[in-house]
């Protein structure tokens, strides 16, 4: 049986927090052992992934090697969305690599690589994303507003720290000075919180910062988007233990739900933080809503 993959694109983030542990040569080489034509670009600047995955796909290309972290994978991602006949890979080079553990787990790359382009058809899986509705910009893995978002800023100040230690870092020093904010989340129009809120976490995948798993029950391809409302009850100190296991659902003081759109609100005038696929918006909006977009992207995926 042929190769079903003859033209992919490698596109590399030199930028990656742990890109040099995952050359780009040596996904090359592994793609060209299985017969693939390569052709690798790398990216220069905030977005750039985007625009040279959209390229490729309009080039005709099968298939998008995603060579970095959460970041890079969400920009490809959305470069891609919406174009059935160019499909996405991710080889984890960088802080978190949640999405890769979401679709690989913990299997090394260059195994993942031999099993996505060998002998015969790919299982793809036709991945949902989320939509900000004010910014029309689409989301991976999720969203989230309160603690998350506040330790991802403080993340992108830890330069020195690498790999998924740099998120678990960044929340402990997010917790020594953190409060819950007033805020309401409503989904699909029914208002399902009210009060005060340490962390409203919408997607998309299961984990976030390659160790927390804040949605244990998303599942990427179920055309609804997960949602974990964590409020002012529960102590923010002991969060990041029970995400570790997924074992904060099991909790009085959390509202996890599903739907098609959300809605995320603070209500005492001041900026919701808020951040989507790790990027920390700017601003001084104080609500965002996210609606899902059913099998927006093909993704390789184990058989």
């Amino acid at each position: 049986m042929g190769r079903w993959a003859r033209r992919v694109t490698v596109i590399a983030n030199p930028r990656g927090g742990t890109a040099a542990e995952v050359p780009s040569g040596a996904v090359v080489d592994r793609l060209e052992r299985a017969g693939v034509e390569v052709r690798v670009v790398r990216t220069g600047w905030p977005g750039h992934a985007s625009e040279l995955a959209r390229e490729a796909a309009d080039a005709g290309v099968d298939a998008v090697v995603a060579v970095g972290g959460d970041g890079t994978a969400s920009e490809v991602a959305a470069g891609l969305a919406g174009v059935g006949g160019t499909a996405l890979m991710v080889v984890p080079a960088g802080t978190g690599n949640s999405f890769y553990r979401e679709i690989w787990a913990d299997r090394p790359w260059a195994e993942a690589l031999d099993e996505a382009f060998g002998a015969g058809r790919p299982v793809l899986r036709g991945v949902d994303l989320a939509r900000v509705a004010e910014t029309g910009e689409l989301a991976l893995l999720g969203a989230c507003s309160g603690l998350v978002a506040e330790a991802l800023a403080v993340a992108s100040g830890l330069g020195e720290v690498v790999g998924r230690d740099r998120y678990q870092q960044a929340v402990a020093l997010t917790l020594r000075d953190f409060a819950p904010y007033p805020g309401r989340v409503s989904i699909d129009g029914e208002l399902v919180h009210e009060g005060t809120v340490v962390l409203a976490n919408v997607g998309g995948g299961r984990f976030r910062g390659g160790s927390f798993m804040v949605l244990p029950h998303s599942v990427l391809d179920d055309g609804l988007l997960d949602v974990c409302v964590v409020t002012g009850r529960l102590d923010p100190r002991e969060l990041p233990g029970l995400t570790r296991e997924g074992r904060h659902t099991e909790r009085p003081e959390v509202v996890y739900r599903r739907g098609r759109s959300v809605l995320l609100e603070r209500t005492d005038g001041e900026p919701l933080t808020f951040e989507r696929d790790g990027e920390v918006m700017t601003g001084s909006a104080t609500r965002y809503r996210l609606d899902v977009v059913p099998a927006a992207l093909n993704v390789l995926a184990p058989g």
